[in-house]
């Protein structure tokens, strides 16, 4: 259901978190998110693979059969790497005076980098089982990272959480868990940069040849997030109980600034790399 609060602003689609529920059972917003995400990615990747032409003469290193085993690995690591993550960089100090709260994850409580982490230990381990090359994984699940990105935004603002500073402008939202002031709806420009101008940059890298130079799609991947979070954090409400880091910088740039060094790095690399074998 949802329903419209009367603010001078524009008006906050309130939206029940809650989708379905019965009894005990609930279907959340924010776990279909996930679930969307999940899903969208795997059949782009699987498309991915099963388009020779993307890939040196070689071929594919996966197939769309080791696509689907990896979405059990990735899962795994969005969740225990995302909720991990926003437990270390955020709050630690709540979750170490109540421990078994970390496990409340339908309650919200995840961070990218960390969730990032999670898929890359994933990714390496899978990796090795195939025997394959590890950065042409990160390439394709790296391509399709902006899907999961995408709706996982969404849900943030749906959930009316991870608001904005206040602002003047015309677009400014009143969000019913923050307080009277018209805030940037930063979860859709995260939404719009993260996953649709993210999705597009990593679909040409991949159409100018980015499969063929292991790393290099990854990279842009990695280097975009990085610019694009860090900028959206100048207009992002501070993080609880953390504000300004020395004064001058959000947790959320700090944790993007070495992402963006590493994926100019694996720009660079792949592009010096010759592109006529997988590594």
């Amino acid at each position: 259901m949802i329903t419209f609060t009367t603010l001078p602003a524009l008006a906050f689609p309130v939206i029940d978190p809650v989708l379905i529920e019965v009894g005990p059972f609930a279907i959340r917003w924010y776990a279909l998110a996930y679930i969307a995400g999940l899903v969208g990615g795997w059949w782009y990747v699987r498309r991915l693979v099963q388009r020779p032409q993307l890939w040196p003469a070689a071929g594919a290193p996966y197939t769309p059969e080791d696509v689907d085993d990896f979405l059990t690995w990735a899962t795994i690591g969005v969740i225990v790497g995302g909720r991990l993550g926003y437990v270390f960089f955020y709050e630690p100090a709540r979750f170490l005076a109540d421990p078994i709260s970390i496990f409340y994850v339908w309650q919200g409580g995840m961070a990218f980098h960390g969730g990032l982490l999670g898929v890359i230990v994933a990714m390496i381990f899978f990796a090795r089982t195939k025997k394959t090359s590890a950065l042409s994984l990160f390439d394709i699940i790296g391509a399709a990272a902006p899907i999961g990105l995408f709706f996982g935004r969404l849900a943030n603002f749906i959930n009316a959480e991870l608001w904005g500073r206040p602002t003047d402008l015309p677009w400014g939202m009143v969000f019913p868990t923050a307080d009277d002031q018209p805030r940037h709806p930063s979860q859709l420009y995260q939404s719009f940069g993260e996953g649709v101008v993210l999705l597009v940059a990593c679909a040409i890298a991949i159409r100018l040849g980015g499969l063929k130079r292991p790393g290099l799609v990854g990279g842009v991947f990695t280097t975009g997030y990085g610019i694009a979070r860090f900028l959206v954090e100048y207009v992002r409400a501070f993080d609880p109980g953390i504000g300004l880091i020395g004064g001058i910088i959000t947790m959320g740039q700090l944790l993007s600034l070495p992402m963006i060094v590493a994926g100019l790095v694996l720009i660079a690399l792949a592009r010096r790399a010759p592109a006529s074998a997988i590594v």
